[in-house]
């Protein structure tokens, strides 16, 4: 209580500051203009009676029936389940989670985004960690310094709308005015060059926002007019990739339930690696005709819940995206998904390379309603590999066994069963010349008391120099994940810096757990466990000379304190 009354003086003291700021600013605001004035005709119609009975309270409603801020704007699913929060927590919106559910959807179909305004930010979504371009310097100075840019590129607003948010900003986190958005004059002794915009960050932000993502747009207005439920009843091939565990395939059954847009799903999946077998059901919502939003757990009923963020295509043939878990989502799948048809469709194999010369090498080519009366002669792999026999052939593998030529050429290869293709489905190597760490730079959250862990995985991934000879050049081909050594050595930031001894511990696949949160009395200094450090992996390939140092590389991996405020919208998938 005590807290919240400090933060609320503390508000009370700034505004004052921030509004002396804001209007004695070089660039006054100018009258409306042709633009302002066709921004204030613009204005999507709410016809939901839910969001009229629940909304209109605080937003007015017009002869338009356009109710106030709502209206005025566009987001994904995640902006306006985070907006209902913020109306319940703050504003005393009384919603029992299925009209919850029911006004996110509505406002994701008719307030949301077009495909080709969500794809760029989808990331956001999936909870990918992304290493985003900023495209305007003035972003960097008031949005990136508390969130991601994902967050903002998912959201579409009037010039009005994008001003009314600043000034949400400010009421909400007043520390935002001194953090980025505003300049303040520099002291009379201060001999600062003259700047070629003296305007506020946060003036320059709003205008590219405003001019960049406006309300109307010919994406919104296009797919809008075309958008519909999606049909994605039947089966599905899945193909994924987990960093640490690789490859792996299976099938999802997808069924319509008795909701508009929602559907239940079996899932089983195998990694390859390991051969890890298993089983899921689920369900999910697709908002605005293509966004998928799911959720799933294990068939055995043991814990273990997945989210999912998947793009569904136009043509509703397949969706890609990530399903992903963890208390920080860290932990997470790569998913391509294609709907069977009953015509041949090739996945990708159990080895990512084949290296020259070799012979009688197995491979197993993973799809779906494969020929079980295939002939060697019908599989092809490419210039100097050839097919020896067909070892087994079931509709969903096909395994043959292959010689590969002695310096056939380095380079991807499809594989064509028939007339079906899977395009640069393998490569053909003579030697592995270097490796890199993946992701070669990664964080990590201390905990295990009081907040959860944030656990990093890193793999090793081999490459070949390509058709050019240079390593290290756009050619080269990545061979896929090796088995490394795995270490943790010093990044030298700091004078007798002691990090490595205490930020956390590798395992032998790479997966990286952190110590837990806390003062430690056994550090120098007796702070906390965070750091930061390089994680080196070492490989030596089989066929090196007995001599030959082992190939190495590392990343670097940030250890940090626990998140204490969590922005999230997992509901969504309910």
């Amino acid at each position: 209580m005590k807290v919240a009354r400090a933060a609320i003086l503390f508000a009370f003291l700034l505004t004052p500051v921030i509004c002396a700021y804001t209007q004695t600013s070089q660039n006054p605001v100018a009258p409306p203009d042709e633009k302002s004035k066709e921004e204030a005709e613009q204005g999507i119609p709410v016809t939901s009676r839910l969001v009229i009975d629940k909304c209109s309270s605080c937003h007015k409603k017009d002869e338009k029936d356009r109710l106030t801020r709502i209206s005025f704007e566009r987001a994904a699913p995640e902006g306006w389940e985070m907006a209902i929060k913020r109306m319940v927590r703050l504003n005393g919106l009384s919603l029992t989670p299925d009209e919850a559910k029911q006004i996110v959807k509505y406002l994701s179909n008719n307030h949301g985004l077009a495909p080709d305004e969500s794809r760029p930010a989808f990331y956001e979504a999936e909870r990918r960690p992304e290493d985003e371009k900023i495209p305007d310097e003035s972003l960097r100075a008031t949005c990136v310094i508390c969130h991601s840019l994902g967050r903002v590129l998912s959201e579409r607003r009037t010039r009005e709308e994008w001003d009314l948010l600043v000034n949400l900003h400010v009421g909400l986190f007043p520390v935002i005015a001194f953090q980025g958005f505003y300049r303040f004059p520099q002291p009379p002794s201060a001999q600062a060059p003259p700047e070629p915009d003296p305007r506020h960050p946060v003036d320059k932000a709003v205008e590219y926002l405003a001019k960049t993502y406006p309300l109307t747009s010919a994406e919104w207005g296009a797919w809008h007019a075309n958008m519909r439920p999606p049909r994605l009843e039947g089966r599905w091939l899945v193909e994924g990739y987990q960093i640490g565990r690789g490859r792996l395939f299976g099938e999802m059954t997808v069924e319509r339930s008795s909701v508009e847009d929602e559907f239940t799903t079996k899932t089983s999946l195998k990694y390859l690696k390991d051969g890890d077998a298993l089983g899921r059901t689920g369900r999910g919502i697709v908002y605005t005709g293509y966004s998928w939003r799911g959720r799933s757990s294990p068939s055995t009923g043991q814990p273990g819940d997945w989210r999912e963020a998947m793009f569904v295509s136009r043509d509703w043939a397949s969706m890609e995206g990530r399903w992903f878990w963890g208390a920080y989502d860290e932990f997470g799948i790569d998913v391509k998904l294609r709907r069977i048809t009953g015509q041949p469709i090739l996945a990708g194999v159990d080895r990512p390379a084949l290296k020259s010369p070799s012979r009688g090498l197995q491979i197993t080519v993973y799809g779906a309603d494969l020929p079980t009366d295939i002939k060697p002669a019908e599989i092809d792999f490419g210039p100097g590999v050839t097919v020896n026999r067909v070892v087994s052939a079931t509709g969903r593998a096909v395994t043959v066994e292959v010689d590969v030529a002695d310096k056939a050429s380095n380079g991807l290869r499809d594989i064509s069963l028939r007339r079906y293709f899977a395009p640069g489905a393998i490569a053909v190597y003579d030697k592995v010349d270097y490796i890199k760490v993946v992701p070669d730079a990664g964080m990590a959250r201390l905990g295990g008391i009081k907040f959860p862990k944030q656990y990093q995985p890193f793999e090793a991934i081999a490459y070949n120099r390509g058709p050019d000879g240079k390593p290290q050049t756009a050619d080269d081909i990545s061979l896929g994940p090796v088995d490394a050594d795995w270490s943790i050595d010093q990044f030298p930031d700091t004078f007798n810096d002691d990090d490595k001894n205490f930020v956390g511990s590798l395992d032998t696949h790479g997966l990286f757990t952190p110590s837990i949160e806390g003062p430690n009395p056994k550090r120098r200094r007796g702070v906390d466990n965070y750091g930061d450090v390089w994680i080196v992996a070492s490989y030596k390939p089989k066929d090196a000379p007995g001599d030959s140092a082992p190939l190495k590389a590392r990343a670097y991996l940030v250890v940090t304190v626990p998140l204490y405020v969590r922005w999230d919208t997992p509901e969504l998938s309910k």
